[in-house]
């Protein structure tokens, strides 16, 4: 049984700490887990209610796509003003809609975040766990904070080089693939 957990950054930025959070994220999931991060983010185009019962956007359809053959959802976001950034807020309402069916609904999700703060992007983390809880996901209650993000990482590649940060973010990554292994296993 393979579980699926779809790797989604919140930063448009191209050198993120949110990505490359993710992508030290990988190697540490546990055997069987395949992570895959959806860099599409930049695409979704701004929630308009007006637009929400026609034909969705190519990057609306992909995000949906992408959540419903996913068993979990990793999100990394990064804190703008103490909250989520504008665009990851704008394709978690999109992923809403239609509220009773959103390929998020019951999904296990998990959050964490790195910001170049001493606190790690707490409150958009915070935010994020609140807006995912709405949509109807199951949402670990853990928090995983990487602060001052950019003393963190090796110089040349997406490791994290803090003392015992691999060993935490292991561990959350077991937590969120345990949750989704019922979901995951192939039905008798």
């Amino acid at each position: 049984m393979t579980v699926r957990i779809l790797a989604i950054s919140g930063s448009l930025r191209r050198n993120s700490y949110n990505t490359r959070l993710l992508r030290a994220a990988a190697p540490l999931a546990p055997p069987g887990t395949e992570l895959t991060l959806w860099d599409e983010l930049r695409d979704v185009p701004p929630f308009d209610e007006d637009d929400e019962h026609g034909v969705p956007h190519a990057a609306v359809s992909g995000l949906r796509a992408a959540v419903a053959d996913a068993d979990a959802l990793l999100i990394a976001t990064p804190e703008y003003n103490g909250s989520i950034p504008g665009q990851l807020k704008n394709a978690l309402d999109w992923l809403s809609r239609p509220y009773r069916t959103n390929p998020a609904r019951g999904k296990p999700a998990a959050v964490l975040g790195a910001s170049t703060g001493r606190l790690g992007a707490v409150w958009g983390q915070a935010d994020t766990r609140k807006v995912l809880g709405a949509l109807g996901a199951r949402v670990l209650d853990r928090e995983l904070l990487l602060a001052r993000a950019q003393h963190a990482f090796a110089t040349d590649d997406d490791r994290v080089v803090r003392d015992g940060f691999d060993h935490h973010l292991a561990d959350l990554l077991r937590s969120l693939v345990d949750a989704a292994a019922p979901a995951a296993a192939p039905a008798a």
